[in-house]
């Protein structure tokens, strides 16, 4: 993400615009796992919790799904 957004812009929830203006999204492959569970409510969660990165923290997106 760093190297994509040099002489660029960062956004919200992994997204990004390189130095030549096209939008980049960074997207870890286990946030389909997380957001595309049976429960509603974990997934909810994860999206709550990603609406708040800038840069998409795996580890907080997990303590968020397995939250009780």
């Amino acid at each position: 993400m760093e190297r994509l957004s040099q002489d660029g812009e960062k956004g919200q929830c992994g997204w990004l615009k390189d130095k030549y203006g096209v939008s980049w999204q960074i997207v870890p492959t286990v946030l389909g796992k997380l957001m595309g569970g049976k429960d509603p409510e974990k997934s909810k969660r994860v999206m709550q919790a990603m609406l708040r990165m800038q840069k998409i923290d795996i580890k907080a997106l997990q303590q968020a799904y397995e939250q009780q």
